[in-house]
């Protein structure tokens, strides 16, 4: 008992199992439970804006040297490029080997698209200018009340690159305030971090009171195809980037269990943000990198997202019968190359960039999406688990690219030995870190 009061990896699970009990045997009452789930989400988000810009100000002021910022961004474009076209690649030849959609039959015609006309509708607008034009905030206020992280992060490269040049005992002033700043922040994640079981429990009772288990039975070959893919590229891709890095991707996988179950639970990657940057600097990745490759990759790596774009893309094709020639394929993948990035901080962005890459190929027809509206939700997790995963990788990559990577202390920290330099014995129990010998 008293283990499990100091888990906050056992109080998730064990939230997570009940809400989906709850919402499976008592479907009205689940659905009521749905404000627990947004409201935890909504208090994480709250603190999203604050710790990345402050985190980013500290890493670039502290840094000193503003080539290297420069060289850490572009890094961490290069490999978020290449790891998302890996991901796109994978998601259709899988769809293509599998044929998730093969056999449904579905008519185009007697499909009824009022559902998604919140979806499609955007997508009409949907380019890469927009997403460029995007990332500028109409002013500061504005991007911090919106939670936009790629305008806050805009601002904070500034702010810090600002700073960094700044001499004299004021601009030291105002580094230590922030850098305090960072401390405050961290701990009211902690605070935030205790209610993390009654949100995962909330979102999860939910998820399945609203759509039932029922729903999953019509479309189980894609969501099966879907979450094997998932996994594998996990295993397999980011696995390989972690071997070439020298550390093991099951043991990193056991060191960030807290956010996986947190993300698991809520269905969004954005409600373990904070306590992934926290645990990755303590993991030993330097904090500079961390710092701009984390919030960078909430929008340029989504590494699940891009597989089930692909992946769902095909899934309509089959499910109404539509022919996809080769080069109509190599189209999708060339067009989801920028829609991906595109839709990066739309709301329902998911929808919108498949909208936005079906309207662009012609021949596959848009009112197909309503197919995936019933179990959209239960993909969501894997989606979000994998872009989490995908972007704590990211951050061990870009370190150690950068030779910014303490290796003996990750390992260390993996191997779960106690490393006092490392853990912060005022917060183990809101950081999920494990102190056992």
């Amino acid at each position: 008992m008293k283990r499990f009061s100091r888990s906050l990896y056992l109080q998730v699970i064990t939230a997570v199992i009940i809400g989906a009990l709850v919402g499976h045997l008592y479907p009205a009452v689940g659905t009521q439970m749905k404000p627990l789930g947004e409201g935890f989400i909504k208090l994480v988000k709250m603190l999203i804006a604050p710790i990345v810009f402050s985190t980013v100000v500290t890493g670039i002021a502290k840094m000193g040297d503003l080539k290297k910022v420069g060289r850490v961004g572009l890094k961490g474009i290069i490999y978020f490029e290449v790891l998302t076209t890996i991901a796109l690649a994978i998601g259709l030849l899988v769809g293509k080997v599998l044929v998730p959609g093969a056999g449904m039959n579905v008519n185009p015609a007697t499909l009824d698209t009022k559902a998604i006309a919140s979806y499609t509708a955007p997508s009409a607008h949907l380019s890469t200018m927009d997403f460029v034009m995007n990332i500028i905030p109409k002013d500061v206020a504005d991007a911090f009340a919106r939670g936009e992280i790629l305008q806050v992060l805009f601002f904070s490269i500034l702010f810090g690159v600002a700073l960094a040049g700044m001499k004299g005992d004021y601009a030291k002033v105002v580094l230590q305030f922030i850098d305090g700043l960072s401390g405050v922040l961290f701990k009211i994640v902690g605070i935030v971090m205790r209610v993390a079981p009654i949100g995962a429990f909330g979102a999860m009772a939910f998820t399945v009171g609203k759509y039932g288990v029922k729903t999953l039975v019509s479309l189980a070959k894609l969501i099966g195809t879907f979450y094997t893919t998932s996994v594998l590229f996990v295993f397999l891709v980011l696995g390989l980037v972690m071997l070439i890095c020298r550390l093991n991707i099951f043991k990193f996988l056991r060191y960030i269990k807290e956010e996986i179950l947190i993300v698991l639970g809520t269905s969004s990657s954005e409600s373990a943000l904070p306590l992934m940057m926290r645990k990755m600097e303590k993991l030993g990745c330097g904090k500079p990198v961390v710092g701009l490759v984390v919030p960078m990759g909430y929008s340029f790596n989504l590494d699940g997202t891009s597989i089930y774009l692909t992946l769902a893309t095909l899934f309509i094709a089959q499910a109404t019968n539509t022919h996809v020639t080769m080069g109509q394929e190599l189209e999708i993948l060339a067009v989801l190359l920028l829609t991906s990035k595109g839709a990066a901080a739309v709301t329902g962005g998911g929808f919108i960039t498949l909208a936005a890459t079906l309207s662009a190929v012609g021949n596959i027809p848009v009112a197909g999406l309503t197919l995936l509206l019933g179990v959209d939700r239960f993909m969501s997790e894997a989606r979000a688990i994998t872009n989490l995963i995908g972007n704590g990788v990211a951050s061990v990559a870009v370190s150690r690219w950068e030779g910014e990577l303490d290796v003996e202390r990750a390992r260390a920290m993996l191997d779960r030995k106690v490393l006092p330099e490392a853990i912060d014995e005022a917060e183990p129990e809101a950081l999920g870190v494990a102190a056992q010998a």
